[in-house]
């Protein structure tokens, strides 16, 4: 059965762990799961993130040793204000990235791939601030590439508009971002969702059953943040939240 609580799902999750969040800035965050995984009290996370308030969030509780993102935004708030703070204390090893070099690398780890080649951070501060990623060449043109390392995850969360109980998961705002790449990549997702039950548009199951060990029913179960059609961000309780952070 894969239906649990949120608790009970996220207790796969332990120390030193790499896990991946899905959702994009403040836009259907799995943020009911991110609560549960705070108050487990999980420690020395890697997260890999299109980052919001999940990340500022883990920030803020000190679970995270290693943030690997392409932005960290509450969208209408630039920049996540814990996130901030935790980066300027320098109290998080970093990588960033480009938006599409983390996409080529969860792509690399959902189709077993030690890397994928891409012109995209040649001649940009991306290799100088990230002297681990390595370029390859090219063998049929001889063109310098950079090799983006798969980005391999323990764990997934992400959240769905709607869910049935096999771990089929349906997005019915207006972007999937990239939850499906995030539960291919990882050995384990956890799937929160709004309700069970599919809607008649099959085109928009975006998480295959396949990836999902682990189905929460959580109603408002993305926070404060986006999750068209069944709510829009709250800005009044993201504006709350960012003061704290101050």
């Amino acid at each position: 059965m894969k239906l649990k609580t949120a608790a009970d799902a996220v207790s796969v999750i332990t120390d030193g762990m790499t896990i991946g969040i899905g959702g994009w800035g403040s836009r259907r965050k799995p943020m009911a799961l991110v609560d549960a995984l705070i108050a487990q009290g999980t420690r020395d996370l890697t997260v890999v993130s299109y980052g919001g308030p999940d990340v500022g969030m883990l920030c803020a509780a000190g679970a995270v040793r290693k943030l690997v993102y392409g932005f960290v935004s509450l969208d209408t708030i630039p920049l996540e204000p814990n996130f901030r703070k935790a980066r300027q204390a320098g109290s998080v090893e970093v990588m960033e990235l480009d938006e599409g070099m983390m996409r080529l690398g969860l792509q690399a780890a959902a189709w077993n791939l030690p890397y994928l080649p891409t012109p995209v951070g040649l001649g940009s501060d991306i290799l100088r601030t990230n002297p681990g990623l390595k370029t390859v060449r090219c063998p049929y043109t001889d063109q310098e590439l950079v090799a983006m390392p798969a980005l391999s995850l323990d764990v997934s969360l992400v959240h769905m508009n709607r869910a049935d109980a096999r771990g089929n998961g349906q997005y019915l705002g207006p972007d999937p971002y990239f939850d499906d790449l995030f539960a291919a990549a990882a050995q384990t997702t956890v799937m929160s969702c709004e309700s069970l039950g599919l809607e008649p548009e099959p085109m928009r199951i975006l998480v295959e059953r396949l990836f999902v060990s682990s189905v929460v029913v959580a109603p408002g179960g993305a926070g404060f943040t986006d999750c068209s059609p069944d709510y829009p961000r709250d800005e009044a309780a993201q504006k709350t939240y960012a003061k704290g952070a101050k």
